[in-house]
């Protein structure tokens, strides 16, 4: 079984973040979103994985090379343009030839065990009615911004539909998905929607009118599209609460760290208060401080005399002289400080899409 690795979206809800920066690589927990995919791959037995790329491709080729860091093989796939996940499938034809494969959306993250996943699914292909696809679900409480599924009444898909203003289930099509070589079929066959994409909802439909057995699981764990920052933040958060306690990096006599927490080796943390969960990059320095839960501070990142607590500081940023930081998502590079400068005055330097909450 191969993989297809979807790569190449812009991001524009996660903006200005993603201005400079691809949305897949935004850390979670300070690894990059994109990372836990491939490592579910891997994990799952599969290693070669195609990647589908966009306008961040240089960036993303970057963060991944060849794959040897994962356990894996990767190949890059360049997609001219976002015309629908279907779309990517089709332009994949040579990469995935007619070998099963799975194929995840980069910017997601789901507490399903993909192995499990994968290994219903071969089961199922030694059963009489083999299925040529096969779909996790999810309960969702606005099911009208998904791909919606409508089972029977034995629980056998029967419709599909992409983000209907009318939706006739809650179960939402989740970023993953096993498909034969049937499924380049079906990609061939579709047309464009309204919106202009090939949709990989359309592509499963036709399956089901041309009578192959489409098969699902619903999905009890938890399911998070990354690509704006409410989510993201929660994604740090659970992410955070999985981790083990581990301290690489130094702690002084003077500073407290409680729970669950990792340091990496160069971190300092200086008459400070670390509780957990928390994640602190390699070569940070938190000082006079106090770092809170479900807080993931990057590499070489400062913290002085500062609280942050749930929030998301992104490699070599500062946090300086601030009372209280909570639910902010800071860039790279960025400083965020209180100014003694006279007169007393708000000073900002904002780009495009930031969003700004004053006390």
């Amino acid at each position: 079984m191969k993989a297809l690795v979807l790569a190449g979206g812009a991001g524009t809800r996660l903006r200005p973040i993603t201005h400079t920066r691809a949305k897949q690589l935004v850390p979670v927990a300070n690894k990059p979103i994109l990372f836990y995919g491939i490592e579910s791959m891997v994990a799952a037995g599969i290693t070669e994985i195609g990647v589908i790329v966009g306008d961040t491709r240089d960036e993303v080729m970057a963060g991944l090379g060849d794959g040897s860091q994962f356990g894996a093989e990767i190949t890059y796939i360049p997609q001219d343009a976002p015309l629908g996940l279907a779309h990517c499938v089709l332009i994949a034809r040579e990469f995935l030839g007619d070998d099963d494969f799975v194929m995840y959306l980069g910017d997601n993250l789901l507490e399903q065990d993909l192995a499990a996943f994968v290994s219903a699914f071969e089961a199922a292909r030694s059963a009489d009615q083999p299925p040529e696809a096969q779909i996790l679900l999810k309960k969702v409480p606005d099911p009208h911004r998904f791909g919606i599924a409508t089972l029977d009444a034995d629980g056998h898909v029967v419709q599909l539909v992409e983000k209907p203003a009318d939706p006739p289930s809650d179960l939402a099509l989740v970023g993953v998905y096993l498909f034969t070589a049937r499924i380049h079929d079906a990609v061939a066959a579709i047309e464009p929607s309204g919106r202009g994409e090939l949709e990989i909802t359309d592509a499963i439909q036709w399956l089901l009118d041309q009578g192959e057995r489409v098969r699902c699981e619903l999905l009890e764990g938890w399911w998070i599209d990354t690509g704006k920052l409410t989510p993201l933040l929660e994604a740090n958060r659970l992410i955070l609460e999985r981790m083990e306690r581990r301290i690489d990096g130094s702690v002084d006599e003077a500073s407290s760290v409680e729970g669950r927490v990792v340091i990496a080796e160069g971190a300092e943390i200086v008459n400070s208060t670390v509780r957990g969960p928390v994640a602190i990059g390699a070569g940070a320095r938190i000082v006079d401080s106090f770092v809170g839960p479900f807080s993931a501070i990057g590499a070489n990142c400062v913290v002085e005399r500062s609280e942050v607590e749930h929030s998301v500081l992104m490699d070599d940023s500062s946090v300086v002289d601030i009372a209280r930081l909570e639910d902010s998502l800071i860039g790279s590079d960025a400083s965020v400080r209180r100014s003694a400068r006279k007169p007393r005055a708000l000073r900002l330097m904002i780009g495009d899409h930031c969003q700004i909450d004053v006390e």
